[in-house]
C-alpha cells in the first residue's frame, strides 16, 4: 500500500528527518510538460537511449494498486517495442519474497520495494546514482528523494536506490451522506472532536470506522495517526530510521494503543475487522458501511468513480487546536534489481514516469497522488468538487507544514509481518494489552537489529 503501505533493515541507521515535500522549489532547465526521457546523454556506464529492439520488462508490484499497471500500459503504447510482464502479490508477501526473488536468476527488472537497507547491504538493489547524473534528477526537489537514499548502514543519506511511482499522503476519507446524518458539518479540528463524531455515529446506528485488519494491520493507520499526535513525531521517525537509542516503548505509543483498544471495545471498528482485508474494507466503504476510513490518496480516483460527490478527505486532526498536522506519507517506492536484465530500460521507465505529461496525468488520475519529478513541471489539475482535488490539496498542506512521516511498518524488514500485524490483531480481539503490544513491537525490533 503505499501504505502503506514498506520494510527491511538490520543495522542502526541515522534519520534525515525531512521526508516528503513535493511542493518544494528547485531550478530546472526545460519547459513544463517536456518529456525528458531521452534528451540527455549518460556517462559511460549507462545509457538513456531506449532503442527499438524488443524488450520485456519484468515487474513485481503490489496487488490492489492499479497505478503501476496503468503506467506500464501507457509506456507500451508510447514505446511499442517494450512489453511488461507484471507479477502482483500482497505487500506482506513481497516483504517475505523480495530477497529470494531478487537473488534468483529470474530477478525482476523493476520491483515494489519493502524497505531498502538490507537489500542494499546484500547487494540486491542497483545503485541509481549513474542514472541520477545521466537524467538530471538533481532537478528534482532533494526532499523528494531523501527517503530513497541509503549510505553505509544509513537511510536518508548516501546513494539513490529507489524512485517513487506517485508520492502519497494518508488521512481520513468520510462518507458525506453519513456525515450529514450525524450532524458533521466540517472535518474535526482536534482528536477530541473526532472521537465525539465516532460516538455520535455509534449512537446513531452508523458504523464509525470501516477498517481492515486481515493479512496486514490496517488498524496501524489510525494507530500511527494517533501516535504522531500524542508525542513528538521526530521520535517516531527516529525509530523508523533506527536512530541509536530510539524506542517504540514511549508514552505516545502507549497512549495511541490504549486509544485503539478503547475504540475497539466501543465498537468503533467492525467487530470482524480481523477478517476484513484491504479490498473488503474499500468495498464495504463504497457500499456506505462506514462513516470514516483511514487510507491513502491512492484510493481517490476509485472513490470518485464509485461514490461520485459523496466522499470527503481530511488530514487526521491535531491533539490541540491549531497544532501541526502530521501524516504518514511516502513514495510508492520501486527499485531496479541488481540482477535486472534490462536496467537501462527500467531506469528509462522510472524517469518517464516523472517527466512525461501523460504519465504524470495517470499518477494523479489513477494513483490519486502527486507525480513528483522536477518542480517546474505542473501537477495535473483534478476536477473540482472531487475527493481527488481534496487529497491533492491535503498533500500540499502537509508539505507546507513539513508534517510528513514515514510508516512505522517500514522500520525493519520483518516488523510489520512479525509483530505489528499479529499483535494488533490480538489487541483488537482482546487478547493483548496496550502495554504488551508496545513491548512486543519493541522486542521484535531489537531482535531484528541484533541479527
Amino acid at each position: 500500500m503505499a501504505e502503506l503501505l514498506t520494510r527491511f533493515p538490520r543495522r542502526r541507521t541515522v534519520l534525515l528527518a525531512s521526508l516528503l515535500a513535493v511542493g518544494m522549489t528547485a531550478t530546472a532547465c526545460s519547459a513544463p510538460g517536456e518529456d525528458r526521457s531521452s534528451t540527455q546523454k549518460s556517462d559511460a556506464a549507462v545509457t538513456t537511449e531506449l532503442g527499438t529492439d524488443p524488450i520485456t520488462l519484468e515487474m513485481y508490484a503490489e496487488t490492489g494498486f492499479p497505478l503501476a499497471k496503468a503506467l506500464a500500459e501507457e509506456f507500451s503504447k508510447q514505446h511499442s517495442n517494450v512489453k511488461f510482464n507484471i507479477r502482483e502479490d500482497q505487500f506482506t508477501v513481497i516483504v517475505e519474497n523480495a530477497p529470494r526473488v531478487m537473488a534468483s536468476d529470474n530477478s525482476p527488472d523493476i520491483i515494489r520495494l519493502p524497505t531498502m537497507v538490507d537489500l542494499v547491504k546484500d547487494d540486491l538493489l542497483k545503485n541509481l546514482d549513474p542514472y541520477f547524473t545521466a537524467y538530471g534528477w538533481d532537478k528534482f526537489p532533494a526532499s523528494q528523494l531523501v527517503q530513497l537514499r541509503v549510505g553505509e548502514n544509513t537511510r536518508g543519506t548516501g546513494s539513490l536506490f529507489g524512485m517513487g511511482l506517485g508520492y502519497s499522503v494518508t488521512g481520513v476519507f468520510y462518507n458525506k451522506k453519513l456525515a450529514s446524518q450525524i450532524g458533521m458539518t466540517q472535518p474535526p479540528a482536534t482528536v477530541a472532536e473526532f472521537e465525539q463524531l465516532l460516538a455520535k455515529a455509534k449512537t446513531g446506528g452508523v458504523q464509525p470506522i470501516m477498517q481492515f485488519n486481515k493479512n496486514t494491520a490496517g488498524i496501524n493507520f489510525p494507530h500511527q495517526a494517533l501516535q504522531n499526535q500524542f508525542g513528538d513525531p521526530a521520535q517516531v521517525a527516529d525509530w523508523i530510521f533506527q536512530k541509536p537509542g530510539a524506542t517504540f516503548d514511549t508514552p505516545a505509543a502507549l497512549k495511541a494503543t490504549q486509544t485503539i483498544q478503547k475504540w475497539a471495545q466501543a465498537g468503533y471498528f467492525p467487530k470482524d475487522a480481523n477478517a476484513i482485508d484491504y479490498a473488503g474494507m474499500v468495498g464495504e466503504f463504497q457500499k456506505g458501511n462506514g462513516l470514516f476510513m483511514f487510507n491513502g490518496d491512492w484510493e481517490s480516483a476509485n472513490l470518485d468513480k464509485s461514490m461520485p460527490g459523496n466522499v470527503g478527505f481530511f488530514l487526521f486532526p491535531t491533539e490541540s487546536p491549531g497544532g501541526k498536522h502530521v501524516a504518514m506519507s511516502a513514495p510508492n517506492t520501486f527499485g531496479v534489481s541488481a540482477k535486472a536484465k534490462n536496467p537501462d530500460a527500467a531506469a528509462y521507465f522510472l524517469n518517464w514516469v516523472h517527466t512525461n505529461a501523460k504519465a504524470r496525468e495517470i499518477s494523479v488520475t489513477v494513483g490519486g497522488s502527486s507525480p513528483g519529478g522536477p518542480s517546474d513541471l505542473p501537477v495535473p489539475a483534478a476536477a473540482p468538487n472531487t475527493v481527488l482535488a481534496e487529497t491533492l490539496k491535503a498533500s500540499q498542506q502537509l508539505g507546507a507544514e513539513n508534517g510528513a512521516v514515514d510508516f512505522t511498518a517500514n522500520a525493519t524488514g520483518g516488523i510489520f509481518a512479525a509483530a505489528i500485524t499479529p499483535e494488533m490483531q490480538k489487541l483488537i480481539a482482546g487478547q493483548q494489552t496496550p502495554e504488551g503490544y508496545v513491548k512486543a513491537v519493541q522486542a521484535e525490533y531489537q531482535k531484528e537489529l541484533s541479527r
